[in-house]
């Protein structure tokens, strides 16, 4: 295993809180160059956080430089390098399965690689939810069950075939991707987890498991923020739903590991670093 200790958790004030995810946000290109970001009260509210720090937070983020502030626009994002153009070429097809719990900024940070690497983002949401959530509600479900055991069993791993047969496809057109999803269940199956790596292997692709670490209270106030009403229980029981998680978990096989708490360094620096570490370009 690879990467910085993230055990070590520093608590996060609610200013670094929103000056991080919105940091991310424009790293992963959600945020983009020239947009204008909503008014102090309107992200107070989205937040949930006061005027005042949300005047602290942008203050920051104009002192660093990823914000400006114009006297008839607002806060305008300050992201030039948006527009350029990445596209890094391996010998070799390389594949990074991230996975990491809800709220963890997996998908930022798949966001973030792609960027980086100009390699395709395979997200299973982004593939599967419409599909899903119709599946869910022919089963009598509700479109934002992920708990009971029809979806359990008859919607999940329809969902990671899908999304394991779109990077096999890209591989075997020669392509590296990078797949985020939570692969909680897979990434405890040494099983699962040999079988994608010798069929990557079959098609003479390299993989890098990647888990996205993120302490509790980080967590809390990202599921928060996104509002995705899939998260809705998780947020109604939220003590119970970490007591059924391991927020420690490490998969059992080599693996790098992205630190996206307060402790963590930018997730874009982390991103970059991951891509030096693992793929050598032509």
């Amino acid at each position: 295993m690879t990467g910085e200790n993230p055990r070590v958790v520093r608590k996060e004030s609610l200013r670094q809180q929103v000056v991080r995810n919105i940091r991310n946000q424009i790293d992963a290109g959600v945020l983009r160059h020239g947009q204008a970001l909503p008014s102090t009260r309107e992200l107070a509210e989205r937040w949930g956080v006061s005027v005042f720090t949300i005047n602290e937070a942008m203050q920051d983020l104009v002192k660093d430089g990823v914000v400006v502030a114009k006297s008839r626009s607002g806060r305008i994002v300050h992201a030039p390098d948006q527009a350029e153009h990445h596209e890094m070429r391996t010998a070799t097809p390389h594949v990074l399965l991230i996975g990491g719990y809800a709220g963890s900024g997996k998908t930022e940070l798949g966001r973030i690689l792609a960027r980086e690497t100009g390699w395709p983002m395979l997200d299973k949401d982004t593939l599967t939810r419409p599909v899903v959530e119709a599946a869910l509600e022919l089963l009598g479900s509700s479109p934002n069950d992920r708990e009971s055991d029809s979806y359990l069993s008859q919607v999940r791993p329809r969902e990671y075939e899908a999304l394991i047969n779109a990077m096999t496809e890209n591989v075997q057109c020669g392509n590296s991707a990078i797949v985020t999803a939570p692969f909680i269940k897979e990434f405890k199956d040494m099983a699962w987890l040999n079988r994608i790596e010798a069929s990557c292997a079959d098609l003479n692709a390299t993989v890098t498991v990647v888990w996205v670490y993120c302490d509790a209270d980080t967590m809390n106030t990202y599921i928060r923020h996104r509002g995705a009403a899939r998260d809705m229980s998780k947020l109604d029981n939220w003590l119970t739903y970490l007591s059924g998680i391991d927020v420690e978990f490490r998969p059992p096989v080599p693996h790098e590991v992205i630190n996206n708490s307060a402790s963590g360094a930018p997730l874009q620096t982390q991103a970059r670093d991951l891509v030096s570490r693992i793929a050598q370009p032509v």
